[in-house]
């Protein structure tokens, strides 16, 4: 499986926002997350229910950046930057790094969350 594309494919998802589809067309039903808040996920179904409760809490999405990704074997590392205006009348801009480990099949079992920046300057 060529993890560079498979990196390519969810990262152009992730920046039109779809993070949902994102999570079911590239996780591995197993994979696992953790973020720099400490929340974690076991499995596809609760990362997916965990994505859908976030995105519709969404008002505006002021702008999803893909800076770039590295790839190195089975490891990727991409860098975001996401800016929302939320329903609850917060914003949220975090610059953050997400890490991914891929199986054979071209799946992610694990996703760790970077925090570079999450406040607006």
């Amino acid at each position: 499986m060529n993890i560079k594309e498979q990196v390519k494919k969810m990262d152009e998802i992730v920046s039109k926002g779809d993070i949902v589809n994102a999570v079911k067309e590239y996780f591995a039903e197993e994979a696992a997350t953790s973020d720099y808040s400490k929340l974690t996920t076991n499995g596809k179904p609760e990362m997916v229910e965990k994505m859908e409760g976030f995105l519709s809490a969404i008002a505006k999405v002021n702008g999803i950046t893909h800076h770039h990704s590295i790839v190195d074997g089975n490891v990727s590392a991409s860098e975001f930057t996401f800016d929302f205006d939320m329903k609850d009348g917060s914003t949220i801009y975090w610059h953050e790094i997400i890490r991914r480990v891929w199986n054979d099949q071209g799946k992610v079992t694990q996703e760790e969350y970077f925090d570079a920046l999450n406040k607006k300057a």
